[in-house]
């Protein structure tokens, strides 16, 4: 995960998002649950001065409910505050994160909000979105062999390009992020129009 942070840092790239826990996983048996609550809680602890050295902004999206661990959550936390000046990456991890929920929470906030129907847009459901000053991810890497964007940033990714890759995640690195970036270099972008 470092070294492909740090190729996006070397190659200019200014937002980077990961998947780190969705809100599927909970799923899973307890033992693989705890596993990686303590996984990325020791990359969290280890790595999170090194970040902050190299200008990295850390942010987390998604749900912080009571199934996250306090101890986690503390991490989380003096992560985000230790970084928050830093500009010249940010990084957000989605940690207990669906995209269907980042929709939902969004909507209940509108609902909140007494937002009337007749003002409900794209812009209004945006600006509640967990990160609203997020730009739309131009790329999006599916590793281990999967076809599929399993609940990621659905609202954000309508029109990012999808790059498809058998590389495991945890054995992705900077060369299978350049890869990839190389392939999204080949691709025409269109937006729904059409060429001039």
């Amino acid at each position: 995960m470092l070294d492909t942070i740090f190729g996006a840092l070397d190659a200019g790239i200014s937002w980077l998002s990961m998947y780190a826990f969705s809100t599927e996983n909970w799923r899973r048996p307890a033992d693989e649950v705890r596993y990686l609550m303590h996984f990325n809680e020791g990359i969290l602890t280890r790595h999170r001065d090194e970040l902050n050295a190299r200008g990295v902004r850390v942010r987390f999206a998604g749900r912080r409910d009571w199934r996250v661990p306090r101890r986690l959550l503390r991490h989380m936390d003096e992560a985000v505050d230790l970084t928050s000046a830093n500009r010249k990456m940010t990084l957000t991890i989605c940690f207990n994160y669906g995209g269907r929920a980042e929709i939902v929470d969004a909507v209940r906030q509108l609902v909140a909000d007494g937002v009337p129907a007749s003002k409900v847009d794209e812009r209004a459901i945006r600006s509640r979105l967990y990160y609203p000053d997020m730009p739309d991810p131009d790329l999006v890497v599916r590793t281990s062999s999967e076809y599929r964007i399993s609940n990621f940033l659905l609202w954000e990714l309508a029109y990012s390009e999808l790059v498809f890759t058998d590389v495991l995640w945890p054995d992705f690195r900077r060369e299978n992020l350049f890869e990839a970036v190389r392939e999204f270099q080949r691709r025409e972008r269109r937006y729904g129009g059409v060429d001039a």
